[in-house]
């Protein structure tokens, strides 16, 4: 069984940065992908960012320039580097990975004052 741990989030001012980590246990293998979905209040999930075992980062258009997703070494841990935030990246941010079927974190907070 997988299980994602997050760490990370809080609450910032606009324009100011925040960090997320996500590690993955129970699995002995490097999984592909692992990134971070959010869902903001009355909004459905949308992807952040994802990274493959081959290190490729895809990114919502939203997030692309502020935001960088990076995994450690050649661990099951991703960070989440987010400066430049906007008051638009308020909201709940989910670990994700898929393993014959998706893994979700508990999910972090992140909020934006304008």
């Amino acid at each position: 069984q997988i299980q994602l741990k997050e760490s990370g989030g809080g609450l910032v001012q606009a324009g100011g940065s925040l960090k997320l980590s996500c590690a993955a246990s129970g699995a002995y293998f490097l999984l592909n992908p692992m990134g971070w979905y959010r869902q903001a209040p009355g909004k459905e999930r949308e992807l952040v960012a994802t990274i493959t075992r081959e290190d490729d980062v895809n990114y919502a258009d939203s997030v692309k320039g502020r935001f960088t997703l990076s995994r450690v070494g050649t661990q099951n841990t991703v960070n989440l580097q987010m400066n430049h935030l906007k008051p638009e990246d308020t909201g709940v941010y989910f670990c994700y990975t898929q393993w014959n079927t998706d893994y979700w974190g508990q999910g972090t907070q992140v909020t934006v004052s304008s």
